[in-house]
C-alpha cells in the first residue's frame, strides 16, 4: 500500500496548539522529531520560547506497511502494532495511577476539527534521553538507573487479571492465546516464516529454528500471574528530567504480560547497563524462549519496515543483520 508522506506545518498544528495552551501563546515554530515509526512526534515552539510536544496518529505518519485501525478488536493480539490514541490514553491512566512519570497530557483531541487525525499535546520534558546520557557519561545517570529499576519493579509487581494490552483489559476483554508463552510461540513462528521468505540464511535453517522454538516453549511451565510491562523499553524510550527522574515515553504498548518479556528486551537494549535493572527471580526457561523469539521478531520486523520508505534504512538493516547472526548463533551453541 502506497501512503503519501506529509509533514505537519505550523499552519496545520496552530489550531491544536491554541486549543491546548490558549491564544496567549503564539506558535512560531514546528519541527518533526526523529525516531517515530508509528506516529508523528512534533515539537512546537512559542513566542515566549516555551515548547510542547504533539503526537499525531495518522496513516501518513506510520511507516509500517499495514497500519492498524484504532479499535479494540485490533488490540486482541498482544503483539499487534502498538499505535493509537486509545492505547495511549489507557497506558497513561495506568502509569499515572501507579505514580510512574510520563509526559503530562495537556490535550487529547479526537475531534479531528483542528487536525485530520487523532492528536495529543503533552509536556516537552527538558533534558536528554537516557540513551544519550549513557553514551556520554554512564556515571552521571547512576541515580537515574536506580530510579528506573524502582519504577520497573513497581510496574512488574502490579498484577493484572489477564494478559493483554491495558486498553483491552480496561474494557473487560481478553487477549488472544491461552497464555503468554503460547502467544510468544505463535508470534515467533509467524516471524520465522516471514524472515525465511526474506533472508536465505534463515530459510536454510528454518526447520531447525522452528524445532528450537517449539522445544523451548514446551519446556515452560504454566503461570497465572502477569505484571505490567512497557513492552519496548529501550534507553531511547526514557527521558531524563532536570531532577534525574526517568520519564517513560512511547507507552502505547503497555500491557500485562510475563515480566521476562520485558527483561529480555531490557537486556538486549541496555547491554552492559542492564546490570542496574536485572533481577535474580526470573524464569530462565521463559527468558531463553523469549530471547530467541525476540531475535526472530527483530529480523522480520525491520525487513518488513524496509519494504516501505522508512528513512533510517541503515539502522534497520543493521538491526536485522545482527538479529540474523544471533538467531543462527543460538543454533550453533545449542548444537553442542
Amino acid at each position: 500500500m502506497h501512503v503519501v508522506r506529509s509533514v505537519a506545518t505550523r499552519d496545520h498544528l496552530e489550531g491544536v496548539a491554541y486549543t491546548a495552551l490558549g491564544t496567549e501563546h503564539r506558535l512560531v515554530g514546528v519541527s518533526r522529531l526523529r525516531g517515530g515509526s508509528k506516529k508523528g512526534v512534533y515539537r512546537l515552539t512559542f513566542d515566549d520560547d516555551s515548547t510542547t510536544i504533539v503526537y499525531i496518529w495518522d496513516d501518513a505518519e506510520n511507516y509500517w506497511t499495514t497500519p492498524q485501525a484504532d479499535d479494540t478488536d485490533s488490540h486482541a493480539d498482544p503483539f499487534s502494532p502498538a499505535s493509537g490514541i486509545e492505547l495511549f490514553e489507557a497506558a497513561h491512566r495506568q502509569l499515572d495511577a501507579l505514580g510512574v512519570r510520563t509526559p503530562r497530557i495537556r490535550l487529547i483531541d479526537r475531534s479531528r476539527c483542528h487536525y485530520p487525525a487523532d492528536a495529543a499535546v503533552v509536556e516537552d520534558v527538558p533534558g536528554d534521553t537516557l540513551e544519550d546520557l549513557l553514551r556520554q557519561d554512564p556515571r552521571s545517570v547512576e541515580t537515574t538507573m536506580k530510579r528506573l529499576a524502582e519504577t520497573l519493579g513497581a510496574m512488574h509487581r502490579h498484577q493484572g487479571p489477564r494478559f493483554g494490552k491495558v486498553a483491552l483489559i480496561d474494557r473487560g476483554r481478553t487477549a488472544e492465546g491461552r497464555s503468554c508463552e503460547q502467544a510468544v510461540l505463535d508470534r515467533a513462528l509467524d516471524d520465522l516464516a516471514e524472515a525465511a521468505s526474506r533472508d536465505t540464511r534463515i530459510k536454510g535453517s528454518r526447520d531447525r529454528l522452528e524445532t528450537a522454538v517449539r522445544t523451548l516453549a514446551a519446556a515452560v511451565c504454566p503461570r497465572s500471574q502477569h505484571g505490567l510491562i512497557h513492552g519496548e523499553l529501550g534507553p531511547d524510550h526514557v527521558l531524563v528530567d532536570r531532577h534525574g527522574q526517568p520519564v517513560l515515553i512511547d507507552i502505547e504498548g503497555l500491557m500485562f504480560f510475563d515480566v521476562e518479556w520485558e527483561h529480555t528486551f531490557l537486556r538486549l537494549r541496555f547491554g552492559e547497563h542492564y546490570r542496574w535493572l536485572e533481577r535474580s527471580d526470573l524464569d530462565e526457561k521463559r527468558l531463553t524462549l523469549y530471547t530467541l523469539a525476540m531475535r526472530l521478531s527483530l529480523v522480520a520486523g525491520p525487513l518488513r519496515l524496509l519494504d516501505g520508505d522508512f528513512p533510517d534504512r541503515v539502522l534497520m538493516r543493521g538491526i536485522a543483520e545482527r538479529s540474523i547472526q544471533k538467531a543462527l548463533a543460538f543454533l550453533s551453541v545449542n548444537d553442542h
